[in-house]
């Protein structure tokens, strides 16, 4: 009597800035832990852990590396495209990492609270050609939630991780 190795669970990248929250480890884990109630394997950027003897500059340049094969090795980006450093504006880390995912091919989600678009969101004042932000650049008005780059790129579920999971697992956004 044979058995069937059960089938591998799909490798899920979770990109985002909650590396720089200050319970980054933690907050990890429970991402992890997420992914895994949904059958998924969850891969969070800080599960490695850097060299010590590294300084600054080398330690970046292992981050990148160790993200990089990450990325490589997973079947999904699941991306937090929350704002994060202004309105309108996801961790630039992360645009990579979807960008990156994207040339690979990978199947890319990714969630945010606020699905409002753009125009709605970035404070804004009428120009000749459009709306201007408050350093005086145009402001994206194709009716998306974030840059087309980001939002042509990933199927975008509004809400949070679990969120996220859960049109994962259905295959859908709603």
């Amino acid at each position: 009597m044979s058995h069937a190795a059960s089938p591998r669970r799909p490798r899920v990248y979770l990109a985002g800035f909650d590396v720089f929250r200050p319970d980054a480890l933690a907050h990890g884990a429970h991402l992890v832990a997420t992914c895994s109630e949904f059958g998924f394997e969850g891969l969070y950027p800080l599960d490695v852990q850097v060299p010590e003897n590294l300084d600054g500059p080398r330690q970046a340049a292992w981050i990148y590396r160790a993200n990089i094969d990450a990325i490589r090795s997973a079947d999904i980006v699941m991306a937090n495209v929350n704002d994060f450093r202004g309105p309108g504006e996801p961790d630039s880390g992360t645009a990579f990492e979807i960008g990156f995912a994207a040339a690979l091919g990978k199947e890319i989600w990714a969630y945010t609270a606020d699905t409002r678009t753009l125009i709605e969101r970035v404070p804004s004042q009428p120009g000749a050609q459009g709306r201007l932000c408050e350093r005086g650049f145009l402001v994206e008005d194709f009716g998306l939630s974030k840059n087309l780059m980001i939002a042509c790129a990933a199927r975008i579920v509004q809400g949070d991780a679990r969120a996220c999971l859960t049109a994962m697992a259905r295959g859908r956004v709603d």
